[in-house]
């Protein structure tokens, strides 16, 4: 037995863990050798949302493939969360641009089950709005495919706040299956979804499930102000091309403070982004990507840090949340 803690997503009946695994290494920076001891690492710490996207490894798709094959018969024991309605080069057939279709969700499926060895996917998540397709078909679609146990059920990626709503509104209106999570970027630097985002979510039940929880890495300390990223980091190759992205004066800032926050309690830096993050209103589970199974240990571990009230208001001072005073 592990002391991973568990708790439901949104208001639905799903269990997840605290601490997920996000599975966009696979394929891409790690091969099937490596992502079966990273995928046996937190299996063993009791971790069992595995969130991965038809879209992650390259080519699109591996990570699926790969994630289907070290599971095996572990499969029923876990949480499998994927995605559709990004570019996928292809590798659901012509789109147009269209991913919130009828016809492009059900080869979407089609393909997720296919490469994930499953006959069925425990989150299905619409990675984008679609600009063109009305919420109305989307839903429908998805509705069927609960319906026909292929999904279990449905959430959303990167929705603005009233994007949650109108479409919790038009599914309930129609008795269609409601969205129950909600992944955007959010992290203790990034906050922003913390001012109108994270409401919506309370309000309507639904799950936040953060992406980029360690700001790509910048909240692991690995990164310091007026050094070259290391190589090989996921941040190398970004600082050459959108070097304002993340590696900021203002964000080394907030890292600088939390770094010294996590001191003074004799936690690590690690410790504040994760289990910090993991105690704000409406987040369900933090998915970390892992390229080794020290990092899952390490992750897991950090997701045991539950700050008392005190803390969270002191986080508050110096990582200012848009919502302002608890």
């Amino acid at each position: 037995m592990t002391d991973m803690r568990y708790r439901q997503l949104g208001d639905s009946g799903l269990m997840v863990s605290v601490v997920g695994l996000g599975c966009n290494n696979f394929g891409h920076r790690i091969d099937k050798d490596q992502t079966q001891a990273v995928v046996e690492a937190a299996l063993d710490e009791g971790v069992t949302l595995f969130d991965t996207s038809d879209t992650y490894g390259r080519p699109r798709g591996s990570s699926e493939e790969l994630l289907g094959d070290v599971l095996g018969s572990r499969r029923d024991d876990v949480i499998v969360a994927t995605k559709f309605g990004n570019a996928t080069d292809g590798l659901n057939g012509p789109d147009w641009g269209v991913r919130g279709s009828r016809r492009y969700i059900r080869r979407a499926v089609e393909g997720s089950l296919r490469r994930l060895r499953t006959d069925y996917i425990d989150l299905y998540q619409m990675r984008y709005p679609d600009p063109v397709t009305p919420i109305e078909e989307t839903l429908a679609t998805l509705d069927d495919l609960v319906r026909e146990g292929k999904v279990r059920y449905v959430g959303c990626s990167n929705f603005t706040a009233w994007q949650v709503a109108d479409a919790d509104w038009t599914a309930r209106s129609a008795g269609y299956q409601r969205f129950i999570s909600a992944q955007n970027n959010y992290n203790l630097i990034e906050r922003e979804v913390e001012a109108d985002l994270v409401p919506a979510c309370e309000h309507y039940g639904v799950g936040v499930l953060p992406f980029y929880p360690l700001a790509s890495g910048l909240l692991t300390g690995k990164y310091h102000r007026g050094e070259a990223p290391p190589e090989g980091s996921r941040l190398a190759g970004a600082a050459l091309s959108r070097p304002s992205h993340r590696l900021t004066e203002s964000n080394f800032d907030g890292v600088e403070r939390i770094a010294a926050y996590a001191r003074e309690r004799g936690l690590t830096l690690l410790d504040v982004a994760i289990g910090g993050l993991a105690a704000q209103p409406a987040v369900a589970s933090v998915i970390a990507g892992a390229t080794r199974p020290d990092q899952v240990l390490a992750n897991v571990a950090a997701g045991r840090w539950e700050p008392a009230a005190e803390d969270l208001a002191a986080l508050d001072e110096i990582a200012p949340s848009p919502r302002g005073e608890r």
